[in-house]
């Protein structure tokens, strides 16, 4: 405390700010961790030593601000001493390393965690992309330390705060990213009284005509509104004491961003909205707010469908109260707030509320332990993101959801956001479930997977063992979870059956040559993949699963004598490898030609697809004439036997065109446990209709039967398969 003692006689203003701080820091911390954090300021001071903020003021001054706004939510020392020096590594010589020693791992960690990154990997960026991997590099910091994110967001408000001397350019460009990114943490960890500043700032560093206009008015407006507000704060006080309810009502004026969001959602001006004030009731149990409740809406009418109960459901941040709307006094609505104290605390500080209330330990846990499975979330995102750019982006779906509340079967609640459909839920439950969904009930009704949920729906998700995500599951996800696990799921099951379909090829092609790939010795294949660049036999398999080297050249090179000399194939070569045969659950490395469908029982040709794996067409495709020009590493395939799922064909169909005739089609369809995948009108007149209808069938005898059903009806004239 001896630099403080010395300049008594002449207080600078970093003076005046580590005494203010010390102050705080009396309040809860012991005098050896005060000390310790004086001698963070100490160090800090030297190091941003001739450094000055544009205002003029001594650097210094910004750690200590944001370390202040730390001490008065309590804390704790090693938090605070981060705060002091984390701009310490970015703006000075100083390393991490240097940190540890003088501190702590601890301090070091927290400090590393904040600081921007100056390059990476030397690639020259740009200014999204840089911004992109340094919000990437925080998250990866909070998924081990959540001080890390309290340490940003005091340190982004004093930056808000102080933004008055930047260029207007700059002022724009921060608030945008305030408000795309930090204000919605702090909404996400249940931070509102930060997210509230932090809104009301980037407004005005945004918009300062705006705000100012939009201010005046609202003073204006109080004033006339003066009357209204005492009368409904009283009669709510009276009526709640007439009903021996012991509660503290209070009324709070709504801040100017807010109403500014509303009047650009409603598209109103600020005349037509009448609620510029809430309040707000405050209970002592969750009994007593329920019995308040309707203390309100017998005074009060309430406006049907503007309820919400966030203490039965709380919010995904933890943030607990009943919101309700009613019609008070002069026809002008009110929105009125009622939780305990407990919820409010909770509700204003967060995540922070684990240091500033001690005594609620059990509460703040709860806060704790959502807080970190939503970074948890995050954190397998970042792995399956493929860049920055693309990790902010399902940030930021992440950052503003509005919630739904669905049921599973045994009456668990499931919290996603509107809009998501039954593959998000089925994600939301666990992983292993989306991968595997096949289908699902709604209220015991089957409907499609990319169907979206509502509240109050109870969701039953159908599963199946040879289930796997499909592609375009990515066109209806809206959760960054199920985005993510999807893409996961696809990258490495496509590797994995590039494999798989490499060995069955490589095999086949020895076998016809009396030979098999396990006979072949270790140290022959090893010297193998020498030649071929190649690090494994895995990565040998996958090329050939993908189409870029032929299994029979590859196969003859393993068994001649040189393995170096390359290969002159012949036609006899060729003519004596034994046909592919095809399950039709290999997944993407075998693709389905969709000009001519081939389904199991048809006669069916394959080509290599450098690069995609195998195409099978059919074997009386128009195309292949054309597809035999541009590819010459044709392949024999045959359908498995046993070949299972479901697969999709086309008819052309000549119907008469009269009322509900197609209706007829697709219920005779249905009957024959297929189902239509598309329709389309090829030609149409008075009389005649022609459409093509796109369903699903098992096996050739299944569209066989599925056919002859539809002939039979009176309403039709021609039905012919599709071939190319």
């Amino acid at each position: 405390m001896s630099i403080i003692a010395d300049t008594l006689d002449s207080i600078r203003p970093e003076d005046e700010l580590i005494l203010k701080l010390c102050n705080t820091l009396s309040g809860y911390l012991d005098q050896a961790q005060i000390n310790d954090c004086v001698r963070a300021y100490e160090f800090g001071a030297d190091a941003h030593s001739g450094q000055f903020r544009k205002s003029g003021e001594a650097y210094i001054c910004h750690p200590v601000s944001v370390a202040i706004s730390l001490a008065e939510m309590r804390m704790d020392a090693s938090g605070i001493m981060a705060a002091i020096l984390h701009d310490v590594i970015e703006d000075t010589p100083v390393s991490k390393k240097e940190l540890a020693a003088q501190f702590s791992a601890e301090v070091a960690d927290l400090v590393d965690g904040v600081t921007k990154l100056t390059k990476i990997d030397g690639k020259s960026q740009t200014r999204a992309e840089a911004q992109a991997e340094n919000v990437r590099k925080m998250f990866l910091a909070m998924g081990k330390d959540l001080r890390v994110i309290l340490v940003k967001l005091a340190d982004r408000l004093h930056n808000m705060q102080t933004l008055g001397v930047m260029p207007a350019e700059k002022k724009r460009r921060i608030a945008r990213e305030t408000l795309d990114i930090y204000a919605p943490i702090a909404n996400r960890l249940g931070m509102n009284k930060i997210r509230h500043k932090l809104e009301e700032l980037s407004f005005q560093a945004m918009y300062p005509l705006r705000y100012a206009v939009l201010t005046n008015a609202i003073k204006k407006a109080r004033g006339n509104r003066s009357k209204i507000i005492d009368t409904i704060e009283s009669t709510i006080k009276n009526r709640l004491e007439q009903t021996t309810l012991h509660c503290e009502v209070s009324g709070r004026e709504k801040n100017v961003y807010s109403i500014y969001k509303k009047m650009l959602q409603k598209k109103v001006a600020l005349s037509s909205i009448f609620d510029l004030y809430a309040f707000r009731i405050f209970c002592d149990n969750v009994d007593t707010c329920y019995r308040a409740l309707g203390v309100v809406h017998n005074l009060y009418k309430p406006i049907p469908g503007r309820f919400k109960d966030y203490i039965a459901l709380p919010k995904a941040n933890g943030y607990q109260s009943i919101h309700t709307i009613v019609i008070g006094p002069f026809g002008v609505p009110i929105e009125i707030q009622i939780r305990t104290h407990e919820m409010h605390r909770m509700a204003e500080s967060g995540i922070a509320a684990h240091w500033l209330y001690k005594s609620d330990d059990d509460k703040s846990e709860k806060f704790q332990a959502r807080a970190n499975e939503w970074l948890r979330d995050l954190l397998e995102i970042q792995k399956t993101a493929g860049d920055s750019l693309e990790f902010i982006d399902n940030l930021k779906v992440d950052l503003f959801p509005q919630e739904v509340f669905v049921f599973t079967p045994k009456g668990s609640i499931i919290k996603i956001p509107r809009g998501a459909t039954i593959i998000d839920f089925a994600y939301a439950v666990h992983t292993d479930i989306g991968n595997a969904c096949v289908s699902a009930r709604i209220d015991k009704q089957l409907v499609p997977l990319q169907t979206k949920l509502e509240n109050g729906m109870t969701v039953e998700i159908i599963t199946a063992s040879w289930a796997r995500p499909n592609a375009l599951w990515l066109n209806y996800v809206t959760t960054v979870k199920a985005r993510s696990s999807i893409r996961n799921h696809l990258k490495h099951f496509k590797q994995q059956e590039a494999i798989n379909l490499g060995r069955r090829l490589l095999e086949k092609e020895l076998q016809s040559m009396h030979i098999h790939l396990e006979k072949i010795e270790e140290t022959r294949i090893l010297a193998f993949l020498k030649i071929m660049s190649m690090l494994s036999l895995d990565e040998l398999l996958e090329d050939i699963g993908l189409g870029n080297k032929m299994p029979f050249l590859i196969a003859k090179r393993l068994t001649q004598v040189d393995i170096n000399a390359n290969i002159k194939l012949d036609q006899t070569d060729k003519a004596q490898q034994s046909p592919l045969i095809i399950k039709g659950t290999e997944g993407m490395v075998i693709t389905l030609a969709k000009c001519c469908r081939p389904i199991p029982g048809d006669l069916i040709i394959g080509y290599f697809n450098p690069g995609k794996g195998i195409v099978v067409h059919h074997h009386e495709c128009r195309n292949r004439s054309i597809v035999s020009k541009k590819h010459t590493n044709w392949l024999d395939v045959e359908w498995c036997k046993d070949a299972i799922g479901d697969f999709a064909t086309e008819l052309r169909i000549e119907i008469l065109n009269q009322r509900g005739a197609l209706a007829t089609i697709a219920s005779t369809i249905s009957n024959m446990d297929s189902n239509i995948e598309n329709v389309t009108v090829v030609d149409q007149d008075d009389r005649v209709c022609v459409d093509l209808i796109t369903l699903t069938v098992k096996d050739r005898v299944h569209l066989a039967k599925v056919i002859r059903r539809i002939k039979d009806l009176p309403i039709v004239l021609k039905i012919t398969r599709v071939k190319g």
